[in-house]
């Protein structure tokens, strides 16, 4: 008997290194070790009080069942809301579908916009689950090479000139980045949204890490496209990571093909997440506090870092991560996260995990966590770097 042959080809993709880190930092505090946890894109924080005691008060109203697949109408009416006020544009609620996390609104919108075979642009460094996504998916990733010179940030003439060499179908960028933090300018994002919809590119916009700006607040797509795709989440500004609940919007012919694509992939988004995430609009003291106590730590990486000897990184506009240039100290970020972590007792995220064509001399610092522990941090690389 033949046996299958087995794992898929599709399954195939790079592992998620800040997950590895994890994995192995964990084995180190199992076995006994106080580790300093910068490598996660987590707040160092719980939901908001009030997103909890919706949550408890559901709950003790007993039954928790299946929801709508497009999600709760009261939510997505929230949702739309929230874009007039943060934003000052309308959105109809029958745009709107509300996903297991943004990681479900991708998938969705992939399946739903792009066939097998479509080229998606996406920058590098960049977030490494797009690549795998889409590779998953039979989609070809099309990195784009960002640097200083675009201030780590996408630019509708490096779209157009891929386009122009080879015909792109899709292109995914986020603003604010991870791990780079960089944000696309206002005029910018409004060139690269007139491209797409003049060549007929599909633009998904990832705005997950609205709310987490510093200097100057982050635009969404929406309101230079109707066509653009927008991904957001509850996960990073409203602290919610494991409740898994994110919201996608779309062009309204798309509507009911996302619909039946999350009737048969998740049935619906946590009905218990639902109802609780209605209260983090209401959190905002909560929320801008927490935001508060990122920018200390943005502070104080940005005024520590470079007596460290790392004093090249991309501008951290938003979300919480430093993307350092370590090339002064190694040519290996992969070895170099490892013997931090073993030597010095501090992990942080190698970068090959965004670009591995480029980030074996960079590594990413998220300053999510606790004050104490972002200065703990510092004080246990400052005293490592030197025995280097």
């Amino acid at each position: 008997m033949k046996l299958p042959s087995l794992p898929s080809r599709r399954s195939s993709v790079a592992p998620f290194m800040a997950m590895d880190v994890l994995r192995d930092a964990k084995a180190l505090e199992r076995a006994g070790r106080n580790i300093i946890h910068l490598e996660l894109g987590e707040p160092g924080v719980a939901a908001p009080r009030r997103v909890r005691e919706a949550a408890a008060e559901s709950l003790r109203h007993g039954f928790i069942g299946y929801g709508e697949a497009l999600g709760d109408a009261e939510l997505r009416s929230r949702i739309a809301r929230h874009y007039s006020e943060r934003y000052g544009i309308d959105v109809s609620p029958d745009r709107i579908i509300v996903t297991t996390g943004s990681s479900g609104g991708f998938l969705l919108a992939f399946l739903a916009a792009f066939d097998p075979g479509a080229r998606i642009a996406l920058t590098a460094p960049g977030y490494p689950a797009y690549a795998n996504i889409l590779s998953a998916l039979g989609l070809e990733p099309v990195l784009l090479d960002v640097d200083e010179e675009t201030r780590f940030a996408p630019t509708a003439a490096m779209l157009e000139a891929a386009h122009r060499d080879r015909k792109v179908h899709g292109a995914l960028f986020m603003s604010p980045a991870n791990p780079t933090g960089a944000m696309i300018a206002r005029n910018e994002l409004a060139r690269i949204c007139a491209f797409c919809d003049e060549a007929g590119i599909v633009f998904v916009s990832d705005e997950i890490y609205h709310g987490l700006e510093y200097e100057r607040r982050a635009e969404t797509a929406l309101r230079f496209s109707q066509r653009a795709l927008v991904i957001n989440s509850f996960s990073k500004y409203y602290a919610m990571t494991g409740w898994r609940l994110g919201w996608l919007v779309a062009a309204p012919e798309l509507m009911r093909s996302l619909e039946r694509l999350q009737q048969s992939l998740a049935i619906c988004a946590p009905t218990l997440s639902q109802r609780a995430a209605l209260a983090a609009f209401d959190a905002s003291d909560e929320l801008e506090a927490n935001r508060a106590a990122y920018a200390r730590n943005r502070a104080l990486l940005l005024d520590r870092l470079p007596q460290l000897g790392l004093d090249k990184f991309a501008p951290p506009d938003g979300a919480f991560y430093i993307y350092a240039d370590v090339s002064r100290f190694t040519d290996d970020s992969i070895g170099f996260c490892k013997r931090m972590l073993r030597e010095a007792g501090v992990a942080t995220t190698p970068g090959v995990d965004f670009d591995p064509r480029r980030g074996a001399k960079t590594l990413r610092i998220s300053y999510a966590g606790a004050a104490a522990d972002v200065a703990e941090g510092v004080e246990r690389l400052e005293a490592w770097l030197v025995g280097l």
